[in-house]
């Protein structure tokens, strides 16, 4: 990975914590399942375990097949909900939810479906909404949250009402999050959360 690459990801995904930054993302694509619901964490878990499990078996025919080879990234989250109040106040049980991550460009559909029937070998039918698919967000604003992710509320709130418009930005897209731990190994007090949300000029 040259410096340019490497600068790029900690730019992506290394945002300061302690102010909001503004950063242009590039198109990427994501294996993403879709749900609703995130009072009960069953359903979110079961997603990123099938992520996961499409993926790996993915990886390993990519490098039998092609001679390449590509890094599991963390696993990001877009939230949102029908009536966006129940977004700002939290509202779980009306959250809607996309668990993505991120696949290299070259990998191609079958190699993908591949690792799909691998994984329903260990898992069983996969979730209806299992796919790779493009996702574009452009300028948006972002900052790292180290805390309990049920804490992240104020700090939203903080972009939304504070950032966004002393900076004549508007919110343009889904609430993103990026989650840099593995939470049943990680103190809830030292995760690491990037919170992004996509925007346009006033």
């Amino acid at each position: 990975m040259t410096d340019a690459e490497k600068a790029r990801l900690k730019e992506l995904y290394l945002p300061l914590a302690d102010k909001f930054t503004l950063v242009d993302v590039p198109d990427m694509r994501f294996a993403m399942i879709d749900g609703r619901g995130a009072v009960d964490r069953a359903p979110l878990d079961h997603a990123v375990k099938w992520l996961y499990a499409a993926l790996q078996p993915a990886k390993r025919i990519a490098k039998d097949r092609m001679g390449r080879d590509f890094v599991e990234a963390p696993v990001e989250g877009l939230w949102w909900a029908d009536d966006m109040r129940d977004f700002a106040a939290g509202n779980r049980e009306k959250m809607n939810w996309r668990m993505m991550v991120v696949t290299p460009d070259w990998l191609t559909p079958e190699i993908f479906d591949e690792g799909v029937t691998a994984a329903r070998a260990r898992l069983g039918d996969p979730p209806e909404s299992l796919r790779v698919e493009a996702y574009a967000e452009g300028l948006c604003a972002q900052i790292m949250f180290i805390g309990p992710n049920a804490e992240e509320v104020p700090t939203i709130r903080r972009m939304h009402e504070e950032f966004l418009p002393a900076n004549g930005l508007i919110a343009n897209g889904w609430h993103h999050e990026i989650y840099l731990n593995d939470a049943r190994r990680v103190a809830p007090d030292k995760r690491k959360t990037v919170l992004r949300q996509p925007v346009r000029r006033a």
